[in-house]
């Protein structure tokens, strides 16, 4: 029987099958997920550097700003530090940051010409996520950051048992949290991809690195031109 003309084009098997693969995210939740927990637990042992490229290279270079900054606001809650050290973390914290800020952005940034690339445009009415999918990915990558030091906490030798079990615990609400969150953002990618919803950069703006923005460095590069 043939199919009427009408439907032929957009209805077949091939057609549908071909619409379902046009609107799959560039990268599945579960894969940005292993990614990071993996590079987390590695950059514990090399410098932390990737070889990814795309979508995932973006990725991870949040991630790294993120691994970071976890690890300088360590060192700047040490009693042991002087304080000439402390001032030369809290400008890497702002360097590290502001990076991680804008890695955010960028991520955002490549979903949307993704998406212009496909041809995927949500309608004018459809409802936008007050999160977009950078700034999720830049809290699951905390998220992972948090995991593998509680579990090195867990695992300490030199604790008493009392501080493992605490740590074990709270370990437990961050696996469910981690399990909230990527399937949060499962569906937001999916949906985006579907245009059910639009994906729109929130811009971060921030001011307290820009020297034209923050008074302090402004006044400060007028008196020194004085």
């Amino acid at each position: 029987m043939t199919l009427p003309a009408a439907t032929t084009a957009a209805t077949t098997p091939a057609a549908i099958a071909a619409a379902s693969r046009h609107a799959v995210p560039p990268l599945t939740v579960a894969a940005i997920d292993s990614m990071l927990e993996y590079l987390v637990a590695h950059w514990h042992e090399v410098e932390p550097t990737h070889a990814e490229e795309g979508l995932g290279g973006t990725i991870c270079d949040l991630h790294r700003f993120n691994f970071l900054l976890w690890h300088e606001e360590d060192i700047a809650r040490s009693p042991d530090v002087t304080d000439a050290r402390i001032a030369q973390v809290k400008r890497a914290i702002d360097r590290y940051n502001q990076a991680r800020n804008d890695c955010i952005e960028k991520v955002d940034d490549w979903l949307i010409e993704e998406l212009g690339r496909r041809g995927i445009a949500a309608a004018d009415e459809a409802p936008a996520a007050t999160e977009t999918p950078g700034a999720a990915i830049d809290r699951l990558s905390i998220l992972q950051l948090r995991r593998f030091h509680m579990r090195e906490q867990i695992d300490r030798t030199d604790a008493t048992a009392e501080h493992r079990e605490k740590a074990a615990s709270r370990m437990v609400v961050l696996d469910m949290q981690r399990d909230h969150l990527t399937t949060a953002i499962g569906r937001l990618l999916a949906e985006v991809f579907a245009g059910q919803r639009p994906l729109r950069v929130f811009r971060q703006m921030k001011m307290y690195n820009d020297p034209s923005m923050n008074p302090y460095l402004y006044k400060a590069g007028k008196r020194t031109a004085a």
